[in-house]
Protein backbone atom coordinates (compact mmCIF):
# COMPACT_ATOMS: atom_id res chain seq x y z
CA UNK A 1 0.00 0.00 0.00
CA UNK A 2 1.38 3.32 -0.92
CA UNK A 3 2.13 5.76 2.21
CA UNK A 4 1.15 9.20 2.43
CA UNK A 5 4.36 11.36 2.33
CA UNK A 6 4.03 15.04 3.17
CA UNK A 7 5.41 15.80 -0.51
CA UNK A 8 2.06 14.09 -1.60
CA UNK A 9 -0.42 16.93 -0.07
CA UNK A 10 -0.86 20.04 -1.40
CA UNK A 11 -2.15 22.94 0.37
CA UNK A 12 -6.09 24.00 -0.61
CA UNK A 13 -6.17 27.29 1.28
CA UNK A 14 -5.10 27.86 5.37
CA UNK A 15 -5.95 24.89 7.37
CA UNK A 16 -7.44 22.80 4.30
CA UNK A 17 -4.99 20.04 2.45
CA UNK A 18 -5.79 17.78 -0.55
CA UNK A 19 -4.40 14.21 -1.71
CA UNK A 20 -5.39 14.80 -4.89
CA UNK A 21 -7.38 12.04 -6.93
CA UNK A 22 -4.64 11.11 -8.69
CA UNK A 23 -2.50 9.77 -5.78
CA UNK A 24 -3.60 6.48 -6.32
CA UNK A 25 -5.39 5.05 -9.42
CA UNK A 26 -8.35 3.37 -7.52
CA UNK A 27 -9.65 7.00 -5.92
CA UNK A 28 -12.70 8.33 -6.82
CA UNK A 29 -12.57 11.60 -5.19
CA UNK A 30 -9.58 13.82 -4.07
CA UNK A 31 -8.91 12.84 0.34
CA UNK A 32 -9.18 16.14 2.24
CA UNK A 33 -7.46 16.77 6.03
CA UNK A 34 -8.53 19.71 7.74
CA UNK A 35 -5.94 20.76 10.08
CA UNK A 36 -2.93 23.19 10.51
CA UNK A 37 0.26 22.34 9.77
CA UNK A 38 1.71 20.73 13.06
CA UNK A 39 -1.27 18.45 13.66
CA UNK A 40 -0.42 17.71 9.69
CA UNK A 41 2.61 16.50 10.63
CA UNK A 42 1.57 14.24 13.62
CA UNK A 43 -0.63 12.14 11.52
CA UNK A 44 1.89 11.38 8.97
CA UNK A 45 3.27 8.49 11.46
CA UNK A 46 -0.01 6.42 11.68
CA UNK A 47 -2.30 4.58 9.17
CA UNK A 48 -4.86 7.70 9.05
CA UNK A 49 -3.82 9.32 6.16
CA UNK A 50 -3.79 5.82 3.79
CA UNK A 51 -6.89 4.96 5.44
CA UNK A 52 -8.70 8.34 4.49
CA UNK A 53 -7.24 7.48 0.97
CA UNK A 54 -9.08 4.02 1.17
CA UNK A 55 -12.34 5.79 1.92
CA UNK A 56 -11.81 7.59 -1.11
CA UNK A 57 -12.03 4.51 -3.42
CA UNK A 58 -15.82 3.40 -2.11
CA UNK A 59 -18.49 3.19 -4.49
CA UNK A 60 -20.59 6.18 -4.74
CA UNK A 61 -18.52 8.77 -2.91
CA UNK A 62 -19.02 12.39 -3.24
CA UNK A 63 -16.76 15.30 -3.44
CA UNK A 64 -13.79 13.96 -1.31
CA UNK A 65 -13.39 12.11 2.11
CA UNK A 66 -12.47 13.63 4.73
CA UNK A 67 -10.49 14.10 8.26
CA UNK A 68 -11.09 16.86 11.24
CA UNK A 69 -8.22 17.81 12.92
CA UNK A 70 -8.55 15.52 15.39
CA UNK A 71 -8.04 12.28 13.00
CA UNK A 72 -6.52 9.17 14.07
CA UNK A 73 -6.65 5.39 12.79
CA UNK A 74 -9.97 3.40 13.36
CA UNK A 75 -11.09 0.57 12.16
CA UNK A 76 -11.47 1.27 8.20
CA UNK A 77 -12.16 4.55 8.28
CA UNK A 78 -9.96 6.88 10.19
CA UNK A 79 -11.62 8.22 13.32
CA UNK A 80 -12.39 12.20 12.65
CA UNK A 81 -13.90 10.94 9.18
CA UNK A 82 -16.34 12.33 7.04
CA UNK A 83 -17.68 10.66 3.93
CA UNK A 84 -21.29 11.37 1.84
CA UNK A 85 -22.01 8.53 -0.84
CA UNK A 86 -24.32 9.19 -3.69
CA UNK A 87 -27.94 7.80 -2.29
CA UNK A 88 -29.85 6.03 -2.59
CA UNK A 89 -27.20 3.86 -4.93
CA UNK A 90 -23.85 4.78 -3.08
CA UNK A 91 -22.40 2.67 -0.47
CA UNK A 92 -22.87 2.44 3.31
CA UNK A 93 -19.98 1.10 5.65
CA UNK A 94 -20.01 0.22 8.90
CA UNK A 95 -16.77 1.24 9.08
CA UNK A 96 -17.64 4.27 8.80
CA UNK A 97 -19.70 4.67 11.66
CA UNK A 98 -17.61 2.76 14.22
CA UNK A 99 -18.61 -0.35 16.57
CA UNK A 100 -19.68 2.18 19.22
CA UNK A 101 -23.29 3.50 17.44
CA UNK A 102 -24.03 6.89 18.48
CA UNK A 103 -21.71 7.42 20.52
CA UNK A 104 -22.20 11.06 21.57
CA UNK A 105 -21.95 13.51 23.56
CA UNK A 106 -24.90 15.83 25.80
CA UNK A 107 -24.26 18.70 28.04
CA UNK A 108 -26.39 19.74 30.89
CA UNK A 109 -26.29 23.26 32.30
CA UNK A 110 -27.29 23.77 36.03
CA UNK A 111 -28.01 27.59 37.90
CA UNK A 112 -25.07 26.97 40.66
CA UNK A 113 -21.62 28.64 40.14
CA UNK A 114 -18.52 26.98 40.56
CA UNK A 115 -18.13 28.38 44.31
CA UNK A 116 -21.58 27.08 45.54
CA UNK A 117 -20.50 23.39 43.77
CA UNK A 118 -16.62 23.38 45.50
CA UNK A 119 -17.09 22.29 48.94
CA UNK A 120 -20.04 19.60 47.86
CA UNK A 121 -18.14 18.09 45.21
CA UNK A 122 -16.31 15.54 46.87
CA UNK A 123 -19.93 14.36 47.99
CA UNK A 124 -21.18 15.03 44.33
CA UNK A 125 -18.32 13.02 42.74
CA UNK A 126 -19.60 9.77 45.28
CA UNK A 127 -22.69 10.41 44.66
CA UNK A 128 -22.37 10.30 40.65
CA UNK A 129 -20.34 6.86 40.70
CA UNK A 130 -22.90 5.54 42.66
CA UNK A 131 -26.04 6.02 40.86
CA UNK A 132 -24.05 5.85 37.48
CA UNK A 133 -23.19 2.08 36.60
CA UNK A 134 -19.32 2.30 34.62
CA UNK A 135 -17.08 -0.03 33.55
CA UNK A 136 -16.79 -3.14 30.87
CA UNK A 137 -19.48 -4.74 31.01
CA UNK A 138 -21.58 -3.16 34.33
CA UNK A 139 -25.60 -3.27 34.55
CA UNK A 140 -27.41 -0.62 34.70
CA UNK A 141 -30.40 0.47 36.85
CA UNK A 142 -32.98 -1.37 34.39
CA UNK A 143 -33.48 -4.39 33.41
CA UNK A 144 -34.84 -4.53 29.78
CA UNK A 145 -36.93 -7.71 29.05
CA UNK A 146 -37.43 -8.59 25.51
CA UNK A 147 -40.86 -7.37 24.77
CA UNK A 148 -39.54 -4.09 25.50
CA UNK A 149 -36.39 -3.92 23.74
CA UNK A 150 -38.30 -3.63 20.72
CA UNK A 151 -39.76 -0.79 22.23
CA UNK A 152 -36.46 0.90 23.18
CA UNK A 153 -34.87 0.20 19.88
CA UNK A 154 -38.13 1.86 18.15
CA UNK A 155 -39.02 5.15 20.33
CA UNK A 156 -35.12 5.64 21.46
CA UNK A 157 -34.75 8.71 24.24
CA UNK A 158 -38.71 8.85 24.19
CA UNK A 159 -38.67 5.39 26.20
CA UNK A 160 -36.77 6.37 29.01
CA UNK A 161 -38.40 9.98 29.66
CA UNK A 162 -42.04 8.01 29.53
CA UNK A 163 -40.47 5.95 32.77
CA UNK A 164 -39.57 9.72 34.19
CA UNK A 165 -36.07 10.32 32.99
CA UNK A 166 -36.12 13.73 31.66
CA UNK A 167 -39.06 15.37 30.65
CA UNK A 168 -40.64 16.04 27.24
CA UNK A 169 -38.91 19.40 26.79
CA UNK A 170 -35.62 17.38 26.52
CA UNK A 171 -36.78 15.77 23.34
CA UNK A 172 -36.40 19.14 21.03
CA UNK A 173 -32.77 19.33 22.62
CA UNK A 174 -31.59 16.19 21.12
CA UNK A 175 -30.70 15.50 17.67
CA UNK A 176 -33.58 13.71 15.40
CA UNK A 177 -35.09 14.22 18.91
CA UNK A 178 -33.62 11.20 20.19
CA UNK A 179 -35.30 8.99 17.63
CA UNK A 180 -34.38 7.88 13.96
CA UNK A 181 -37.52 7.09 12.72
CA UNK A 182 -36.11 3.72 10.05
CA UNK A 183 -35.23 1.90 12.75
CA UNK A 184 -36.57 -2.01 12.58
CA UNK A 185 -35.63 -4.13 15.68
CA UNK A 186 -36.65 -6.92 13.50
CA UNK A 187 -32.91 -6.31 11.98
CA UNK A 188 -30.98 -6.37 15.35
CA UNK A 189 -29.85 -9.81 16.30
CA UNK A 190 -31.32 -11.58 19.58
CA UNK A 191 -27.49 -11.63 20.79
CA UNK A 192 -27.12 -8.12 20.26
CA UNK A 193 -30.50 -6.96 21.97
CA UNK A 194 -29.19 -9.78 24.94
CA UNK A 195 -26.13 -7.74 25.51
CA UNK A 196 -27.89 -4.57 25.44
CA UNK A 197 -30.67 -5.55 28.00
CA UNK A 198 -29.40 -4.51 31.41
CA UNK A 199 -26.41 -1.76 29.58
CA UNK A 200 -29.64 0.99 29.44
CA UNK A 201 -27.62 4.05 32.36
CA UNK A 202 -23.98 2.66 32.04
CA UNK A 203 -21.61 4.73 30.54
CA UNK A 204 -19.38 1.64 30.17
CA UNK A 205 -15.28 1.47 29.77
CA UNK A 206 -12.51 3.32 27.07
CA UNK A 207 -13.00 7.16 26.57
CA UNK A 208 -16.94 7.30 28.31
CA UNK A 209 -17.58 9.48 31.45
CA UNK A 210 -19.65 11.84 33.45
CA UNK A 211 -17.94 14.79 34.02
CA UNK A 212 -18.34 17.90 36.10
CA UNK A 213 -17.46 21.12 34.66
CA UNK A 214 -17.45 24.54 35.10
CA UNK A 215 -17.64 27.51 32.59
CA UNK A 216 -13.86 29.23 32.70
CA UNK A 217 -14.36 31.28 29.56
CA UNK A 218 -17.20 32.95 27.09
CA UNK A 219 -16.28 33.96 23.78
CA UNK A 220 -19.41 34.63 22.11
CA UNK A 221 -21.55 36.64 24.45
CA UNK A 222 -24.86 36.66 22.40
CA UNK A 223 -24.63 32.52 21.29
CA UNK A 224 -23.72 31.70 24.92
CA UNK A 225 -27.14 33.86 26.26
CA UNK A 226 -29.14 31.77 23.76
CA UNK A 227 -27.60 28.41 25.19
CA UNK A 228 -28.01 29.62 28.43
CA UNK A 229 -24.19 29.70 29.47
CA UNK A 230 -22.64 32.18 31.97
CA UNK A 231 -18.84 32.51 33.42
CA UNK A 232 -18.34 30.53 36.49
CA UNK A 233 -21.59 28.28 35.88
CA UNK A 234 -21.33 24.47 36.65
CA UNK A 235 -22.46 22.45 33.74
CA UNK A 236 -22.42 18.09 33.54
CA UNK A 237 -21.11 16.34 30.12
CA UNK A 238 -21.72 12.78 29.54
CA UNK A 239 -19.99 10.81 26.94
CA UNK A 240 -21.35 7.44 25.81
CA UNK A 241 -22.86 5.19 23.28
CA UNK A 242 -25.03 2.01 22.49
CA UNK A 243 -22.67 0.20 24.89
CA UNK A 244 -22.71 -4.07 23.82
CA UNK A 245 -25.78 -3.77 21.65
CA UNK A 246 -24.31 -1.33 19.21
CA UNK A 247 -20.88 -3.39 18.66
CA UNK A 248 -22.74 -6.70 18.08
CA UNK A 249 -25.07 -4.99 15.45
CA UNK A 250 -21.62 -3.86 13.61
CA UNK A 251 -19.92 -7.42 14.09
CA UNK A 252 -23.01 -8.91 12.79
CA UNK A 253 -23.58 -7.20 9.30
CA UNK A 254 -20.11 -6.71 9.13
CA UNK A 255 -20.51 -9.96 8.50
CA UNK A 256 -22.99 -10.27 6.32
CA UNK A 257 -21.74 -7.34 4.09
CA UNK A 258 -18.31 -9.12 3.40
CA UNK A 259 -20.13 -12.42 2.17
CA UNK A 260 -22.22 -10.39 0.13
CA UNK A 261 -19.67 -8.14 -1.58
CA UNK A 262 -18.77 -9.97 -4.41
CA UNK A 263 -22.58 -10.32 -5.40
CA UNK A 264 -22.18 -6.57 -6.16
CA UNK A 265 -19.17 -6.70 -7.89
CA UNK A 266 -17.12 -4.28 -5.08
CA UNK A 267 -13.59 -4.45 -4.24
CA UNK A 268 -11.88 -2.50 -1.75
CA UNK A 269 -8.10 -1.57 -0.94
CA UNK A 270 -9.16 -2.73 2.40
CA UNK A 271 -11.49 -5.50 4.18
CA UNK A 272 -12.07 -3.12 7.23
CA UNK A 273 -14.00 -1.18 4.35
CA UNK A 274 -16.85 -3.87 3.84
CA UNK A 275 -19.56 -1.67 2.32
CA UNK A 276 -22.54 -2.81 0.27
CA UNK A 277 -25.45 -0.37 -1.92
CA UNK A 278 -27.07 1.91 0.25
CA UNK A 279 -30.42 0.24 -1.48
CA UNK A 280 -29.39 -3.42 -1.38
CA UNK A 281 -30.67 -5.59 0.88
CA UNK A 282 -28.17 -6.08 2.78
CA UNK A 283 -27.64 -2.00 3.37
CA UNK A 284 -31.39 -1.70 4.15
CA UNK A 285 -30.97 -4.13 6.99
CA UNK A 286 -27.63 -2.85 8.12
CA UNK A 287 -29.40 0.96 8.14
CA UNK A 288 -32.36 -0.17 10.25
CA UNK A 289 -30.48 -1.61 12.52
CA UNK A 290 -27.72 1.05 12.95
CA UNK A 291 -30.83 3.29 13.18
CA UNK A 292 -32.20 1.07 16.05
CA UNK A 293 -28.87 0.88 17.78
CA UNK A 294 -28.46 4.58 17.56
CA UNK A 295 -31.94 5.03 18.92
CA UNK A 296 -30.87 2.70 22.31
CA UNK A 297 -28.08 5.21 22.76
CA UNK A 298 -29.47 7.97 22.66
CA UNK A 299 -32.01 6.27 25.79
CA UNK A 300 -29.17 5.04 27.62
CA UNK A 301 -28.07 8.74 27.56
CA UNK A 302 -31.20 9.56 28.66
CA UNK A 303 -31.44 7.26 31.70
CA UNK A 304 -27.99 8.62 32.64
CA UNK A 305 -29.01 11.48 33.06
CA UNK A 306 -31.83 10.52 35.01
CA UNK A 307 -28.99 9.18 37.06
CA UNK A 308 -27.19 12.71 37.12
CA UNK A 309 -30.25 14.42 38.48
CA UNK A 310 -30.67 12.24 41.11
CA UNK A 311 -27.11 12.33 41.76
CA UNK A 312 -27.65 16.56 41.87
CA UNK A 313 -30.79 16.10 43.77
CA UNK A 314 -29.24 14.24 46.95
CA UNK A 315 -26.34 16.59 47.14
CA UNK A 316 -27.94 19.87 46.76
CA UNK A 317 -31.38 19.76 47.44
CA UNK A 318 -34.23 22.25 46.36
CA UNK A 319 -31.06 25.29 46.63
CA UNK A 320 -29.67 23.11 43.65
CA UNK A 321 -32.40 23.20 40.91
CA UNK A 322 -32.94 21.17 38.38
CA UNK A 323 -30.76 20.94 35.39
CA UNK A 324 -31.86 21.59 32.13
CA UNK A 325 -30.70 19.52 28.72
CA UNK A 326 -28.62 22.47 26.31
CA UNK A 327 -27.85 19.84 23.77
CA UNK A 328 -27.40 15.98 22.75
CA UNK A 329 -25.54 14.98 19.48
CA UNK A 330 -24.24 11.85 17.69
CA UNK A 331 -20.52 10.96 16.40
CA UNK A 332 -20.55 7.48 15.12
CA UNK A 333 -23.68 7.85 12.53
CA UNK A 334 -24.96 7.95 8.97
CA UNK A 335 -27.80 9.84 7.68
CA UNK A 336 -29.48 10.91 5.02
CA UNK A 337 -29.74 14.20 4.64
CA UNK A 338 -28.88 17.47 1.75
CA UNK A 339 -25.86 18.62 0.81
CA UNK A 340 -24.08 20.47 -2.16
CA UNK A 341 -21.57 18.10 -3.89
CA UNK A 342 -20.17 18.09 -7.83
CA UNK A 343 -23.41 17.36 -8.78
CA UNK A 344 -25.14 19.83 -7.28
CA UNK A 345 -27.34 19.73 -3.88
CA UNK A 346 -28.86 15.94 -3.38
CA UNK A 347 -29.47 13.39 -1.05
CA UNK A 348 -26.39 11.51 0.57
CA UNK A 349 -25.32 8.93 2.99
CA UNK A 350 -23.09 11.20 5.05
CA UNK A 351 -20.78 8.57 7.49
CA UNK A 352 -19.69 10.39 10.22
CA UNK A 353 -17.14 8.29 12.36
CA UNK A 354 -15.56 10.62 15.42
CA UNK A 355 -16.98 13.43 13.87
CA UNK A 356 -20.48 15.92 15.07
CA UNK A 357 -23.19 17.41 13.07
CA UNK A 358 -22.12 21.18 12.75
CA UNK A 359 -25.58 22.84 11.18
CA UNK A 360 -25.30 26.58 11.17
CA UNK A 361 -28.09 29.26 11.42
CA UNK A 362 -31.65 28.77 9.65
CA UNK A 363 -31.01 24.90 9.58
CA UNK A 364 -34.23 23.25 9.61
CA UNK A 365 -32.97 20.54 12.02
CA UNK A 366 -32.21 22.73 14.66
CA UNK A 367 -34.67 23.91 17.82
CA UNK A 368 -36.71 26.96 17.39
CA UNK A 369 -34.74 28.45 20.54
CA UNK A 370 -31.35 27.73 18.67
CA UNK A 371 -32.44 28.30 15.14
CA UNK A 372 -30.32 32.02 14.94
CA UNK A 373 -27.37 30.60 16.77
CA UNK A 374 -26.63 27.46 14.95
CA UNK A 375 -26.55 24.10 16.32
CA UNK A 376 -24.18 23.36 19.68
CA UNK A 377 -21.33 21.60 19.23
CA UNK A 378 -20.08 19.70 21.77
CA UNK A 379 -16.11 19.08 22.01
CA UNK A 380 -14.72 17.00 25.08
CA UNK A 381 -11.15 17.48 26.19
CA UNK A 382 -9.36 14.74 28.29
CA UNK A 383 -9.22 14.58 32.53
CA UNK A 384 -7.22 17.48 32.45
CA UNK A 385 -8.09 19.61 29.86
CA UNK A 386 -10.78 21.73 29.14
CA UNK A 387 -13.62 20.93 26.73
CA UNK A 388 -15.43 23.16 24.19
CA UNK A 389 -19.02 24.56 23.16
CA UNK A 390 -19.23 25.32 19.64
CA UNK A 391 -22.02 26.31 17.07
CA UNK A 392 -21.83 24.86 14.17
CA UNK A 393 -21.34 27.69 10.76
CA UNK A 394 -22.32 27.92 7.49
CA UNK A 395 -19.45 27.04 5.87
CA UNK A 396 -19.94 23.26 7.46
CA UNK A 397 -22.20 22.77 4.75
CA UNK A 398 -19.77 23.63 2.25
CA UNK A 399 -17.00 22.70 3.42
CA UNK A 400 -17.44 19.47 5.33
CA UNK A 401 -20.87 18.03 4.84
CA UNK A 402 -22.27 19.95 8.12
CA UNK A 403 -19.56 18.57 10.16
CA UNK A 404 -16.99 19.08 13.14
CA UNK A 405 -14.76 17.49 14.78
CA UNK A 406 -15.61 15.55 17.85
CA UNK A 407 -12.72 15.69 20.53
CA UNK A 408 -8.76 16.49 21.08
CA UNK A 409 -8.26 12.63 19.80
CA UNK A 410 -6.16 10.47 20.37
CA UNK A 411 -2.28 10.52 20.63
CA UNK A 412 -1.10 7.29 22.07
CA UNK A 413 -2.66 4.35 22.09
CA UNK A 414 -4.35 2.57 25.20
CA UNK A 415 -1.45 0.50 25.28
CA UNK A 416 1.29 3.22 25.11
CA UNK A 417 -0.44 5.61 27.39
CA UNK A 418 -0.83 2.30 30.28
CA UNK A 419 3.06 1.74 29.87
CA UNK A 420 3.53 5.55 30.13
CA UNK A 421 1.26 6.49 32.89
CA UNK A 422 1.48 5.74 36.78
CA UNK A 423 -2.55 6.16 37.74
CA UNK A 424 -2.20 6.51 41.33
CA UNK A 425 -0.09 9.49 40.76
CA UNK A 426 -1.70 10.65 37.81
CA UNK A 427 -4.82 10.92 40.02
CA UNK A 428 -2.98 12.94 43.05
CA UNK A 429 -1.81 15.40 40.58
CA UNK A 430 -5.01 15.47 39.50
CA UNK A 431 -7.19 16.15 42.54
CA UNK A 432 -3.60 18.40 43.70
CA UNK A 433 -5.00 20.34 40.41
CA UNK A 434 -9.00 20.49 42.09
CA UNK A 435 -10.23 17.95 39.21
CA UNK A 436 -11.36 14.57 41.40
CA UNK A 437 -11.25 11.32 39.04
CA UNK A 438 -13.08 8.33 40.03
CA UNK A 439 -12.38 5.01 37.75
CA UNK A 440 -10.06 2.14 37.60
CA UNK A 441 -6.78 2.61 37.34
CA UNK A 442 -7.01 0.82 34.06
CA UNK A 443 -9.04 3.48 32.49
CA UNK A 444 -7.31 6.56 34.31
CA UNK A 445 -3.88 5.31 32.86
CA UNK A 446 -5.52 4.63 29.28
CA UNK A 447 -7.09 8.03 29.21
CA UNK A 448 -4.74 10.39 30.57
CA UNK A 449 -4.08 13.86 29.26
CA UNK A 450 -0.51 12.88 27.51
CA UNK A 451 -2.66 10.15 25.28
CA UNK A 452 -4.54 13.09 23.50
CA UNK A 453 -3.77 15.62 21.42
CA UNK A 454 -3.91 19.61 22.17
CA UNK A 455 -7.68 20.09 22.17
CA UNK A 456 -6.87 24.05 22.50
CA UNK A 457 -5.23 23.35 18.94
CA UNK A 458 -8.05 21.03 17.21
CA UNK A 459 -10.60 23.80 18.30
CA UNK A 460 -9.13 27.10 16.87
CA UNK A 461 -8.20 25.13 13.84
CA UNK A 462 -11.77 23.72 13.21
CA UNK A 463 -12.93 28.28 13.95
CA UNK A 464 -10.12 29.26 11.82
CA UNK A 465 -11.41 26.98 9.05
CA UNK A 466 -14.83 28.42 9.41
CA UNK A 467 -16.71 25.63 10.03
CA UNK A 468 -17.89 26.37 13.65
CA UNK A 469 -17.49 29.33 16.28
CA UNK A 470 -15.84 29.13 19.74
CA UNK A 471 -18.86 30.23 22.27
CA UNK A 472 -17.02 28.41 25.56
CA UNK A 473 -14.43 26.57 27.65
CA UNK A 474 -14.92 24.24 29.87
CA UNK A 475 -13.27 23.13 32.82
CA UNK A 476 -13.36 19.97 34.65
CA UNK A 477 -13.81 19.41 38.27
CA UNK A 478 -14.86 15.73 38.92
CA UNK A 479 -14.72 12.90 36.10
CA UNK A 480 -16.49 9.08 36.77
CA UNK A 481 -14.55 6.74 34.20
CA UNK A 482 -14.73 3.12 33.62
Amino acid sequence: MKKVKKDDIQKIEEYLWEIPKSFREDMRVPARILANETLLDDILDDRSLSQLVNVACLPGIKKASLVMPDVHEGYGFPIGGVAATAHPEGAISPGGIGYDINCGVRLHVSKLQREEVENRLEDLTKELNAQIPSGMGKGGPIKVYADEMDEVLTKGAEWAIERGYGSKEDLQFIENNGRLPFADPGYVSAMAKNRGADQLGTIGSGNHFVEVDYVEEIYDDIIAQTYGLQKGQVVVLIHTGSRGLGHQVATDHIRSMMAAMPKYGIQLPDRELTCVPFNSEEGQDYFKAMCAAANFAWCNRQVISGGVANAWQTVFGKDGGQLRLLYDVAHNIAKVETHTTEDGPRKVIVHRKGATRAFGPGSDELPEAYAKAGQPVIIPGSMGTCSYVLAGAPKSEEMTFGSCCHGAGRRLSRTAAKKQVNAPVLKQELREKGILVEGSYRGIAEEAPIAYKDVDLVVDTVETSGIAKKVAKLKPMAVIKG
